[in-house]
């Protein structure tokens, strides 16, 4: 029986053809969908559906006996239940006007006793808290890096800026010590040579033969 024959099977029962899909549709996506999760999914009667981890292994190639390795895996994995093993073996009659899976007792369709309530309440509620703190100390470990990394950037540019102030300060004393050490250059005013009256001379002697 594929899924349309199942869809048919049950048609009846639901009311019509399109009624009975969208109910097969939505029970199959609801059993896969908790067992992707890691949920069981248990059926009083029929089995149950879950989700089974297989360590990394060595495994051989049916067509060439090569061994191979096979990596770690999740499979699904279905186990069926009591009732079913029994109608399947012939050790109980499959009932012909009733369903083959007995429907659960009156009452346990309506929740879980109050103990199973209570013991789910707990865990949720310790879930609830233990993803709180989670959540509390991410946050405080973000806060803790971004206020270390603000005070690292912060020390970094304060050092950068004595650094930059010391280089300016250094410059400008360097500056100073040349300017002291630096001789005074010496203006030397050149002398005009003096200039030989020879004229002069040349008159007076000139002068002096008359004379005679």
């Amino acid at each position: 029986m594929n899924k349309a024959q199942l869809v048919e099977a049950i048609a009846d029962k639901m009311g019509g053809r399109q009624q009975a899909a969208d109910a097969v549709d939505a029970v199959l996506d609801a059993i896969v969908r908790a067992v992707v999760a890691g949920d069981r999914v248990s059926v009083t009667g029929f089995g149950s559906f879950e989700k089974v981890d297989r360590p990394a292994r060595y495994a051989r190639n049916p067509q060439t006996g090569e061994r191979v390795r096979v990596k770690k895996t999740s499979v699904p994995r279905f186990r069926a239940g009591q009732g079913f093993k029994d109608l399947v073996s012939g050790s109980k009659k499959l009932p012909k006007n009733d369903i083959a899976v007995k429907k659960a007792p009156k009452g346990s369709l309506t929740g879980p006793t109050a103990t199973i309530a209570k013991a789910a309440g707990k865990k949720a509620a310790a879930k609830k808290a233990a993803g709180a703190a989670k959540k509390a100390a991410a946050k405080k470990t973000t806060a803790a890096a971004k206020k270390a990394a603000a005070k690292k950037t912060a020390g970094a540019a304060k050092k950068t800026t004595a650094a930059a102030k010391k280089t300016t300060a250094t410059k400008a004393a360097a500056k100073k010590t040349a300017a002291k050490k630096a001789p005074a250059k010496k203006v030397t005013a050149k002398k005009a040579p003096a200039k030989k009256s020879t004229a002069r001379k040349t008159t007076a002697k000139k002068t002096t033969t008359r004379g005679k």
